[in-house]
């Protein structure tokens, strides 16, 4: 029987999961058993799970009146797990967390003063953070001898230059942690080593990966290393989202509050939910629905979210004195060919030259022979990145 290794990733209202074997040493031993969520927490919940092949191996729904939260979606799905024996031993669990502050640059096991440090990170994310720290609170309190990794979505960053993280903001401000964190860091840790298979040379040398998703970010990756981010103290800043804005003037907010009386909570739910890809086209946030869209304002939230990544782009190759590829990922990156094709259409400029029938096929690389500088298409896989930490901090 295996040992396997438990990788959560706590959203608002959903738990993913995956669950991996983790056999012997070499990475390939890191293989996928399951993998699914509980979707619809606090309305109408539904959990799935699927093995590799995408079969359907565990189903169920609850109705609005018995709805699920964080700690009732992990409590079914230790017990999923536990009558599933046959696909081994359960012997840590990984988490994936948004925030670990200017305290953590690397996953760490998890014990009670790791989750009051954590705690106490909830301003910096507050959308994100209490919902990563239920289940594992949850599974603490169920399982207390169980070994838990936090890994987080800021470490990555945390090497970038002191300038790249800085804000002109007198110190009383910016020493109590107000600086550019950067978010999305282990999808980007996993696409710089898969890069090396594809690409090793560009892979050494100076990389823009686009994170493209419902959450978009772009981040400068020389050598495998951070150097800068879009994202910077939370998660609004930068690309046009699917709910959020991005990078918006201050004196934006500054207006809404004198002008429109809006007030902390009234701007959150403007800035977090009502504005980006949604807000503009006033049709929907799914990139799918908007690129299949007559609607003209649908087109002008495409044509806004593909404009601001290709100067975010520039902003970036000129952080990194130069580009050697451009590599594309997340939901949008790695299928939305109509986005691509914007992207890499407008950084002509940079060396870019779209090969359209490779685009189309979503790639692995969708520029042509020719071009000087690639770009790839490189699917990215978080929860195999978590239990990659999670085998290495423990030596499981």
């Amino acid at each position: 029987m295996s040992d396997t290794i438990l990788v959560l990733n706590a959203g608002s209202s959903s738990l993913k999961f995956s669950l991996f074997s983790a056999d012997g040493r070499a990475d390939p031993a890191l293989s996928l058993l399951l993998r699914g969520q509980v979707e619809g927490l606090g309305t109408a919940p539904r959990f799935v799970a699927k093995d590799p092949a995408g079969a359907v191996v565990g189903e169920r729904m609850w109705d609005g009146a018995r709805a699920l939260d964080h700690a009732g979606a992990v409590e079914h799905l230790l017990a999923f797990l536990a009558g599933d024996l046959e696909r081994g031993t359960l012997r840590a669990v990984g988490h994936r967390v948004v925030h670990g502050g200017t305290r953590y640059g690397a996953p760490v096991p998890i014990d009670a003063e790791v989750i009051d440090a954590l705690a106490t990170l909830v301003p910096l994310a507050p959308l994100h953070q209490p919902h990563n720290l239920t289940p594992i609170r949850a599974i603490a309190a169920r399982m207390p001898a169980m070994p838990q990794v936090a890994c987080f979505d800021t470490a990555f960053h945390r090497g970038q230059p002191p300038l790249a993280q800085a804000f002109a903001l007198p110190p009383e401000i910016t020493d109590r942690g107000v600086r550019r964190y950067g978010f999305h860091g282990l999808s980007y840790e996993y696409v710089a080593d898969a890069l090396r298979a594809i690409d090793a040379k560009a892979a050494a040398g100076r990389v823009v990966v686009a994170h493209l998703g419902n959450g978009a970010s772009m981040c400068a990756i020389a050598n495998g290393k951070s150097v800068a981010s879009t994202m910077g103290f939370t998660a609004l800043d930068g690309l046009v989202m699917g709910t959020r804005a991005g990078t918006i003037d201050p004196g934006v907010i500054l207006w809404l509050i004198d002008e429109l009386r809006m007030e902390t909570r009234d701007l959150e739910r403007l800035l977090y939910h009502r504005s980006g890809l949604l807000g503009v086209s006033g049709v929907s946030s799914d990139m799918r629905t908007l690129l299949a869209s007559a609607e003209p304002r649908a087109k002008l939230a495409v044509d806004l979210f593909c404009y601001r990544a290709g100067r975010e782009l520039g902003s970036l190759a000129a952080a990194l004195g130069g580009l050697d590829a451009l590599v594309f990922t997340g939901g949008i990156g790695e299928h939305a060919a109509p986005v691509r094709a914007a992207i890499v259409g407008g950084a002509a400029w940079l060396g870019l030259a779209l090969d359209e029938a490779a685009n189309r096929a979503n790639g692995p690389r969708v520029t042509t022979a020719s071009s000087r500088v690639p770009a790839y298409v490189v699917p990215t896989d978080e929860e195999l990145m978590i239990a990659r930490h999670v085998r290495a901090v423990l030596g499981i």
